[in-house]
């Protein structure tokens, strides 16, 4: 028998508002005060979110239980894959020395400690946020930087500041992906507005960096780097989350921002090396490598943008489509009525066409060339999967609450109740989308707490909602720098440990200013340039026309023979 949601179960918006917030509450409380652990926390909160949709909204209880169900699956996969996969073939660099390189080639272009934050705290900071995610970017770009000589609490403070303009896109595009899950608007309409949002930030933040660290006259010193650098990176940013897909915006920016600002050094240097007065020793121990070699290094990674782009376009989209498998959610699937129409509810285990195995095909490949035997990689892998078990119990316990809170009635609740903050909304979903990735450490994890609700409030104002999902994404990016765990790992990489009030002082300002900075953006975009936001499109698959299925074959094809030249070249070389 089909159930209504319910919305204002007591008959009264605040109460009912202030009931259902307790999950969201105690998750903040949980993580921020008693510094509880991510997954138990999350399991907890998915507890009492069940309790709430029971005993207060009145949903039936088999609905919960398949309705907790379908959001842990939508957590695990095709969310869960990607990590999985994603921190795997990053893994699988490391194991194999390849990263060592990638490093060492990143830390030897210069001398300059401004241009060196470019380079390592801006860019390849982004390249690493964009590959793997999950505290990996801050820990290695701060202890990178600190090997090198720098002010331990200005190597922490600079790559956590530099972290925000990639942390949308962040591990495979994840955070998009997860929007567009909770709410059902097509990921690559929200990707587009985080793409027409972040770009602005992402051309101011290597001056504000250099700013921070060298003052007025050292940023003008530098100007041309900085200007290569912001322009390079957020042109990149637009394009490939507008024209391809939001999982490569992090990977292919990072690449050409460092691409452009090598190039730039070639022909131009700043008139004086600076360095911080009374610098400790650098410990980072460089090397210098053929071309080859750092070729060999970057292959996995070249590999991958490779696939991510392939997998990113309709017609191969289509084709990969062809083998999805369907599972109907009897018992949940037309049972829920909501907003006076029935959820359609089929999970669908799109299990060639998901991001996550294009990444695992490019560790494939790249295992073979790189000449890591079977034993190695599976190894790798479990090691991966080992490592990896509470963060993704936490994703899957943060989507299940999430779609027991959207179709028990508890989001619509408070998302009606948000409509109290009337024109001035826009502003504010940057700071709800902050306050998420304060409380969690996550976008991840911000998006599938507050997207739903961000979009419900938007549509009771009468605006585009694809504007306020894209927002809590693109203003949560300036909380991860105060996140309790990025302040962890942050002091744990340069040495700083009991120091964790000095290096949050020294970034909260600039995360709230970056914060305010987005939530003025939105603003403008939602009243004077609506034209520039993205029609509110339901996911939808790929046509599968005979036409587009041949491009898809044609396309994927010519990849694998470029890939073919590109690794024969590679493993004809000597280890």
């Amino acid at each position: 028998m089909p159930w209504t949601q319910a919305v204002n179960p007591l008959g009264n918006l605040w109460l009912s508002a202030l009931l259902d917030a307790l999950p969201i509450v105690f998750l903040f409380c949980a993580l921020a005060f008693w510094r509880m652990k991510g997954h138990i926390a999350g399991l907890i909160t998915l507890l009492l979110a069940i309790v709430l949709a029971v005993g207060v909204h009145g949903m039936p209880g088999k609905m919960v239980l398949l309705t907790t169900l379908y959001g842990v699956l939508t957590g695990l996969f095709p969310i869960g894959w990607i990590v999985i996969t994603a921190v795997f073939l990053y893994n699988l660099t490391v194991k194999t020395g390849q990263f060592e390189i990638i490093r060492s080639s990143i830390a030897t272009i210069t001398e300059d400690r401004r241009l060196q934050a470019l380079l390592i705290a801006f860019s390849f900071g982004a390249f690493l946020e964009g590959a793997a995610g999950f505290g990996t970017p801050v820990a290695i770009t701060a202890a990178m930087l600190a090997g090198l000589g720098f002010n331990p609490l200005y190597a922490a403070g600079i790559c956590l500041i530099a972290n925000t303009a990639p942390v949308a896109f962040g591990a495979i595009g994840i955070p998009i992906i997860t929007a567009g899950a909770v709410t059902g608007i097509d990921d690559m309409a929200i990707s587009q507005m985080v793409g027409r949002q972040l770009p602005f930030l992402s051309v101011f933040l290597p001056f504000w960096l250099v700013l921070i660290m060298a003052g007025w006259r050292g940023a003008l010193e530098v100007w041309p780097a900085i200007l290569v650098s912001g322009v390079s990176f957020a042109l990149t940013q637009w394009f490939t989350s507008n024209y391809m897909t939001p999982m490569l915006p992090d990977v292919a920016s990072a690449l050409i921002s460092i691409v452009a600002l090598v190039v730039l050094l070639r022909v131009w240097q700043p008139p004086t090396i600076w360095r911080f007065p009374d610098e400790p020793p650098a410990t980072l121990k460089t090397g210098k490598y053929s071309a080859g070699e750092v070729l060999r290094a970057w292959f996995p990674f070249i590999v991958l943008t490779i696939l991510i782009s392939d997998w990113g376009l309709k017609p191969v989209k289509a084709l990969l489509d062809k083998v999805t498998v369907k599972i109907v959610f009897t018992g949940l699937d037309q049972a829920i009525i909501a907003g006076g129409k029935p959820l359609s509810v089929v999970y669908n285990f799109s299990w060639l066409s998901a991001g996550g195995t294009a990444i695992l095909i490019a560790a494939i490949i790249s295992a073979i060339v790189l000449r890591v035997s079977i034993g190695q990689f599976v190894e790798i892998f479990l090691k991966t999967l080992k490592d990896l078990r509470f963060a993704l119990l936490t994703i899957a316990a943060v989507l299940g609450f999430a779609f027991v809170a959207n179709w028990s009635g508890m989001t619509p609740t408070l998302g009606k109740a948000f409509t109290v903050t009337g024109v001035v909304f826009p502003f504010m979903s940057a700071f709800l989308g902050w306050l998420g990735v304060v409380i969690t450490g996550s976008d991840t994890s911000s998006n599938a707490l507050f997207c739903k609700m961000q979009q419900i409030t938007a549509e009771g104002l009468g605006l585009n909602p694809v504007l306020t999902i894209a927002t809590n994404s693109s203003g949560g990016v300036a909380g991860k720098m105060i996140s309790l765990q990025s302040i962890a790992v942050g002091t744990g990489a340069t040495g700083l440990v009991g120091k964790e009030s000095e290096l949050f002082r020294f970034c909260v300002l600039h995360s709230i200013l970056f914060t305010a900075i987005i939530g003025i953006i939105a603003t403008l975009q939602a009243y004077l340039f609506p034209g520039i936001i993205p029609p509110p499109v339901p996911a939808a698959k790929a046509a599968a026309t005979p036409q587009a299925l041949s491009q898809g074959v044609g396309i994927l094809l010519g990849s694998l023979l470029l890939i073919l030249i590109l690794g024969v070249a590679v493993y004809r070389q000597k280890k």
